[in-house]
């Protein structure tokens, strides 16, 4: 058995599932960086089928509550920063192929990296097994942060609460613009503006993606607009 087979193996015990396409999970451990036989269309598959799990489970599991309750819930539990706190948990980054310069610059650290190739994995997982396999796999792995979840305790997004404000004000909603893109295409980094001309307000936010980047501009953007409406 080869050492990486050896890998995979060790791998899939951490993830408490065998593969029966072993190509599968070699490819969703791979990134970018590393081939171009690499886990960005596992990724993008796996992105669907978490949300879809997680949506279902969530509608399921608490039936009074409203549909923008349940889009917020969603999101905490979708989001990178959730998915990477679970792959260090299977101890992915251990596992994950890169690139010599990815390495270099500890990328099986990053969390966006972690984060992606988590998808990857429940990407391969549906097209090895199905959708009721992978949604048990999901469950498990995700375990008492969806369990345990309040709904009350989960807060709406800065991009959320700085339309409400305006809203409640009769403020036109903010505007976002891209600044700059700068990077290779797998270790982007993006800038964005946020500009509430009502108010001369313009606050810049800088991410690993453009949404994550409008959420750094729009929680600055709603400090100022707070201050400058008690002011």
């Amino acid at each position: 058995m080869s050492h990486q087979q050896q890998q995979i193996e060790r791998f899939c015990r951490h993830l408490g599932y065998e593969f029966s396409d072993q190509k599968l999970i070699q490819r969703a451990l791979t990134h970018r960086s590393a081939s171009n036989r690499h886990n960005e269309r596992l990724e993008f598959l796996g992105d669907a089928v978490l949300g879809m799990v997680i949506a279902k489970a969530l509608f399921e599991q608490f039936p009074k509550v409203n549909e923008g309750q349940l889009t917020r819930m969603r999101s905490s539990l979708v989001k990178g920063k959730t998915l990477a706190v679970i792959a260090k948990e299977i101890d992915l980054g251990d596992y994950i192929r890169l690139g010599e310069g990815e390495l270099k610059s500890g990328g099986f650290r990053r969390a966006s990296i972690l984060a992606d190739g988590f998808e990857a994995v429940i990407g391969a997982v549906y097209l090895d097994s199905g959708f009721e396999t992978t949604s048990r796999l999901i469950l498990k792995l995700y375990g008492e942060r969806l369990t345990q979840l309040n709904p009350e305790e989960v807060k709406k997004d800065a991009k959320t609460r700085l339309q409400e404000l305006l809203q409640s004000r009769g403020f036109p909603l903010p505007i976002y613009d891209l600044i700059t893109v700068t990077g290779e295409a797998h270790k982007q980094t993006f800038e964005v503006a946020c500009v509430i001309a009502e108010q001369k307000i313009k606050t810049q936010g800088t991410g690993s993606s453009r949404r994550n980047a409008e959420q750094l501009a729009a929680e600055k953007a709603f400090t100022e607009l707070q201050k400058a409406l008690v002011s």
